[in-house]
């Protein structure tokens, strides 16, 4: 069950918007956690209206794909988890939270879907299983080793796109100050 329920939430925000006050004094006022849960309340209500504050029972399932193309504009762009879920319609920052940190642990491979279940007992009494297992083993490694070349590559694509952005934003400080410096040796040069 949900700590906070959609009427209260409505209630917190609502009051936020008539200007009883900000993040801090509203979540004291009303005995929520944190500011920083008030904020996301209201972030979310500005995004997606009422929606944005129901809990939702339904567990949504993402890609792989989608999964690494969130966890690359992570990495690649300088925008908080909040700021992310918003864009991309999550309604809940911590996930996208799990998947980058999932990634930087294990890599894409923490990224794919995990196999539900238990797994299935070999019955070795009959050898024409074995044989057909045996050769789908051999098939499965070497399509396993192309799947993990790929997610190295696709790792190394993320890092390299991610060191790209930073050299970029590097040289935009650069060039910032080597103006600023400019600037100020000019108008020492013009006062004297």
């Amino acid at each position: 069950m949900a700590k906070y329920s959609f009427e209260f939430k409505k209630k917190v925000i609502e009051a936020y918007q008539r200007g009883e006050g900000g993040y801090s004094y509203l979540a004291e006022k009303y005995g929520v956690k944190n500011r920083r849960q008030v904020l996301n309340w209201v972030h979310y209500y500005e995004k997606f209206g009422d929606k944005g504050l129901m809990c939702s029972r339904k567990n949504n399932s993402y890609t792989f794909k989608y999964k690494l193309h969130v966890v690359e504009l992570y990495l690649s762009s300088e925008v908080s988890y909040q700021e992310l879920a918003l864009c991309e319609g999550i309604n809940n920052n911590s996930l996208i939270a799990k998947w980058v940190n999932d990634f930087r642990i294990a890599g894409p491979d923490a990224l794919r879907p995990k196999k539900k279940g238990r797994k299935k007992s070999l019955d070795s009494s009959n050898k024409k299983k074995d044989i057909t297992l045996s050769e789908a083993a051999a098939v499965d490694t070497s399509a396993e080793r192309v799947k993990q070349l790929e997610d190295e590559l696709l790792k190394l694509r993320i890092e390299n796109a991610y060191l790209k952005e930073l050299r970029r934003l590097r040289l935009e400080e650069e060039a910032l100050l080597k103006k600023q410096r400019e600037s100020s040796t000019a108008s020492e040069e013009s006062s004297s």
